[in-house]
């Protein structure tokens, strides 16, 4: 599928599993299994009744339902190996799930599988002032290392809206973005070192934190983006940065793209400290309006807003509101701006762009599409995707925003009842990614939605790495099936 279905069971045949063996037997055993697994974690995190399985068969919208076997929650590396090591030799498949926030179906049981929620898992460890990183549990949340980070003096350099409920180990297995890719990267340039287990029980550990370590293949560095192929990450140790002690959040009004990347160019030449540049659009601000009653804080008329912050490490603002202020002068004279150094301002400047995501969920059924382009062809598929959403599905709504400093956008369309209007529209704009030499996943994954497109984004070549890859570490078929490589 190209973009999430409506609520419907989906997914393989559950009287097949992946690795070709018969679910029945597995399904006819299930209480043997569910005591087994009861074993190793506790009765009470083994949920196997249809009311206590519900909340891990559905995602987090509420789009999509699936079906599983059971739902199982280790608490630590040696439990999550047990379960593993139990379930396949049931030959029963396993789909793991952090906080559940995914948009391409990778976290939501297809027909069923077991579900290993990594969410008891949520251990912060004390933060190394000295090697500037910390040791987290797969199950805690990107909010509480924040916070753990925060209270010793530093910051997690990869943010995310869902920043309350995405899980660290979750966004380790789709290599998550966000909003601060533009000045940190995303999750893999932060991952010092991990612990994952394998489909068959086996534990790999590299949890030392080295910043130095050329020592044969970087095995985190593989696992980052196989959302949930190849293991099930139990602990990451992630670098962190120093707390910015001053930051300011500055919103553009500007003709279109092509001029707010012209803009953001001039910026990240005149500041070290850029650490977001986001940008929206005139009619998905007056939706936002319309719908969902936010004001925006320009005046009105500018067919693009870019909206960018830094920071910096002065004692107070005054220095980079200076700095920010005169550099967008120089690269945007004379027009209209709103500069805020103040928690309230700012968050009403970034209110409008974060709003965004609930847009098209009000107007119809919702297709989320996530892609990246050079950033030289951005502004040209800004401009011709709204052609070919028109030609897949007219008078669909069509809602654009997302990262200009990384080359993401979001493409938001209410599309009309049933699934061809969403095939007609994935196909279409993936079909003007892959011409314009883009990606296909910015940072949501390929999922079980986008399997279909992978080979638009990757060559022949390189999906026969993966697939050798995926037989070598998980031959059984046990992890995840149907996910990336269907």
């Amino acid at each position: 599928m190209g973009s999430e279905p409506t609520p419907q069971a989906s997914g393989q045949d559950p009287g097949t599993s992946p690795g070709g063996q018969g679910r029945d037997a597995g399904r006819s055993d299930a209480g043997r299994l569910a005591g087994e697994l009861a074993s190793i974690v506790g009765p009470e995190h083994v949920h196997t009744d249809a009311d206590r399985r519900a909340s891990f068969e559905v995602d987090w919208m509420g789009r999509r339902l699936g079906r599983c076997l059971l739902a199982v929650e280790p608490a630590s590396t040696a439990e999550v190996a047990a379960v593993l090591a139990t379930c396949r030799s049931a030959g029963v498949a396993v789909v793991p799930q952090g906080g559940n926030t995914g948009l391409v179906g990778g976290g939501v049981p297809r027909g069923g599988e077991v579900v290993l929620s990594t969410r008891r898992m949520s251990a912060v460890g004390p933060v190394d002032p000295t090697a500037g990183h910390v040791r987290a549990g797969a199950g805690a949340t990107l909010q509480s290392v924040a916070d753990a980070a925060g209270e010793a003096g530093f910051d997690v350099p990869v943010d995310l809206a869902s920043r309350g409920s995405a899980t660290i180990g979750g966004m380790v297995a789709t290599d998550a973005g966000g909003l601060r890719v533009l000045r940190h990267g995303s999750m893999r340039a932060h991952v010092r070192g991990l612990e994952a287990v394998l489909a068959d029980g086996t534990v790999v550990s590299r949890l030392a934190g080295l910043a130095k370590d050329t020592a044969g293949y970087h095995l985190p560095s593989l696992l980052c983006g196989s959302e949930g192929t190849l293991a099930v990450v139990t602990e990451v140790v992630l670098s962190l940065v120093p707390s910015p002690t001053s930051r300011v959040t500055a919103l553009v009004g500007l003709p279109g793209l092509e001029a707010a990347l012209s803009v953001l160019a001039a910026l990240r030449h005149d500041l070290d400290g850029l650490e977001s540049a986001e940008v929206v659009f005139a009619d998905g601000v007056e939706l936002v309006r319309s719908q969902l009653g936010v004001a925006g804080a320009l005046r009105g008329g500018a067919a693009c807003q870019l909206l960018v912050e830094a920071t910096g490490r002065e004692a107070g603002t005054d220095e980079l509101t200076a700095r920010v202020g005169d550099a967008i002068g120089r690269a945007a004279p004379g027009a209209e701006a709103a500069v805020a150094t103040d928690e309230r301002t700012r968050a009403r400047l970034w209110e409008v762009r974060e709003r965004h995501p609930e847009l098209v969920a009000r107007l119809g059924q919702p297709v989320k599409l996530d892609v990246s382009l050079p950033l030289g062809r951005l502004a040209e598929f800004e401009l011709r995707v709204r052609t070919v959403v028109a030609e897949a599905a007219p008078g669909a709504p069509v809602v654009l925003f997302g990262h200009a400093g990384d080359g993401g956008l979001h493409v938001n369309v209410a599309a009309g009842p049933g699934s061809g209007p969403v095939e007609q529209i994935a196909a279409a704009v993936f079909g003007l990614v892959a011409e314009l030499d883009g990606s296909v996943s910015a940072e949501h994954g390929i999922g079980v939605d986008k399997v279909r497109w992978l080979g638009l984004t990757r060559s022949p070549e390189e999906i026969g790495v993966m697939r050798r890859i995926k037989e070598a570490l998980d031959p059984d078929r046990v992890l995840n099936p149907g996910v990336l490589l269907g």
